[in-house]
């Protein structure tokens, strides 16, 4: 037992001039900030890899010949998965948000996550019928979405008011490596192009047949077991800030409780404002990256690994405006950064569909000329940074317009605005696609949501709002 006039030294120990107790918290919290940041890294890849530049594009040239008709049912699939998160998510958000078990729901969706990617091993070139292969991509991506979806909400609980913009861009740009990474890994040693051989000229690893694209199909597995492997982190170092209860709260309460949210809008007009833009911008912005790959390959005749080096581009500098995005949004706020990056995107939305294999802005090039896709690559790349720095705002412009008491209800709310209307994009794209049998008119619909969310900013507070 230490000395009395020693036991006050050895029970309360300094370091660096502070208390032991305080310094552990630091290194808790740091740990905790960095674990919730390896989520972007670990789930990016079913955005880069799946939804636009590897599985999307593969499935309109291989698995379906025709790229209208695999635009137009891809879509209609991502809509339709779209439709249940809009009606599921505000009761398991409500749900979540009542309980504090945010951690079980993220372990649930995870395994739906990495159930959906793997399984699109079997999407074969060809395929008699695809709506399996939908069905399983459909599954995995509710997954992603959900698992997205209660990581976010934990973000009020990473710093101080004033830190949330910077930590969210750091995580946002995060992901970005992350997808950068798993496309640079599957274009180099395992998606194969019309040679047979990847980016770097070599046959897919591990004895991949490239005759039966199992190089390119791979992408599934993959994704799966680069999230396995890296939601590590998450797992070991996110632990739940506040006490979780022992039992689910059952539907019924949480279906009050979200009522009561629902209720107080009309006395926030600039939340209200808020959810209404994010919901439009965001899903023309998802609609954008989806049709991607997609439109790419139908318009421009791109290969896979043509849109593998666009992807690469496009999250290289998405990554960086994240991360210089949350600077901005540290020093300017999240408004002015969300207003520039969603009219950027409304502006290039419309370029987009100038570019051809004929015409640039809608003027004729020579026969062959390299210029249709030099522009399609520049687009790219602002797309990437001005999306980047998109999302990663929108997630600390909600922590200034939520209730103090009611954070995680806010981020609840704010998953069902992104979802109730989740599927407009997809499934207009598919249906305009469908009745004109244009790519290029297919993506329109996206200008307008674009257009519809930057009016909407209008009424919304850059510094919140106090909510009566």
């Amino acid at each position: 037992m230490p000395h009395r006039c020693c036991a006050g030294l050895i029970s309360r120990p300094r370091f660096a001039g502070r208390p032991w107790g305080e310094v552990m918290t630091d290194i808790a919290l740091r740990r905790r900030v960095r674990g919730w940041m390896m989520f972007d890294f670990a789930s990016q890849p079913y955005n880069t890899l799946l939804l636009t530049f590897i599985f999307s594009p593969y499935f309109a040239s291989a698995v379906m010949d025709d790229p209208v008709a695999a635009q137009s049912v891809f879509g209609l699939t991502i809509g339709l998965a779209g439709f249940v998160m809009a009606i599921s998510a505000p009761v398991l958000g409500a749900m979540a948000d009542a309980s504090g078990r945010h951690l079980m729901w993220i372990k649930i969706f995870s395994v739906l996550y990495v159930a959906g990617a793997a399984s699109l091993w079997f999407a074969v070139p060809g395929a008699d019928t695809v709506w399996p292969i939908l069905l399983v991509f459909g599954i995995g991506l509710i997954g992603m979405e959900f698992a997205t979806i209660f990581t976010n909400a934990m973000l009020p609980t990473l710093g101080p008011r004033d830190e949330i913009g910077r930590i969210s861009g750091s995580g946002w740009a995060l992901g970005y490596v992350g997808g950068v990474i798993a496309l640079i890994a599957m274009l180099t040693l395992f998606a194969e192009n019309a040679q047979g051989v990847t980016l770097i000229g070599i046959a897919p690893i591990f004895g991949l047949d490239a005759a039966l694209r199992e190089g390119t199909r791979f992408v599934g597995p993959f994704t799966a077991l680069w999230y396995i492997v890296f939601m590590v982190p998450f797992f070991l170092w996110v632990k739940p800030v506040r006490r979780v209860a022992t039992t689910l709260v059952p539907a019924g309460a949480a279906l009050r409780r979200l009522a009561t949210t629902l209720r107080s809008l009309p006395q926030r007009p600039g939340f209200a404002a808020y959810l209404g833009s994010s919901m439009m911008y965001r899903d023309a912005l998802n609609g954008l990256y989806t049709f991607g790959g997609i439109y790419t390959a139908g318009v421009l005749g791109w290969t896979v690994v043509d849109i593998g080096v666009f992807g690469i581009l496009a999250a290289v500098t998405g990554a960086i405006f994240a991360w210089l995005g949350g600077r901005a949004d540290r020093a300017r706020g999240p408004k002015p950064v969300i207003v520039t990056c969603v009219a950027i995107l409304t502006l290039v939305s419309l370029l987009v569909i100038t570019v051809t294999p004929g015409t640039v802005l809608l003027i004729p090039v020579a026969e062959g000329s390299a210029l249709p896709d030099i522009a399609f690559y520049v687009l790219g790349a602002v797309i990437g940074a001005a999306g980047g720095a998109l999302q990663a705002s929108s997630r600390t412009m909600l922590v200034r317009l939520v209730v103090v008491d009611h954070v995680t209800e806010g981020f609840g709310l704010y998953a069902l605005a992104g979802k109730a209307t989740a599927f407009i994009a997809p499934l207009s794209i598919g249906f305009v696609t469908y009745i004109s049998g244009s790519q290029q008119i297919g993506i329109l619909p996206i200008v307008g949501l674009f257009i519809i969310g930057l009016v909407l900013l209008i009424w919304v507070k850059p510094e919140g709002e106090v909510a009566p």
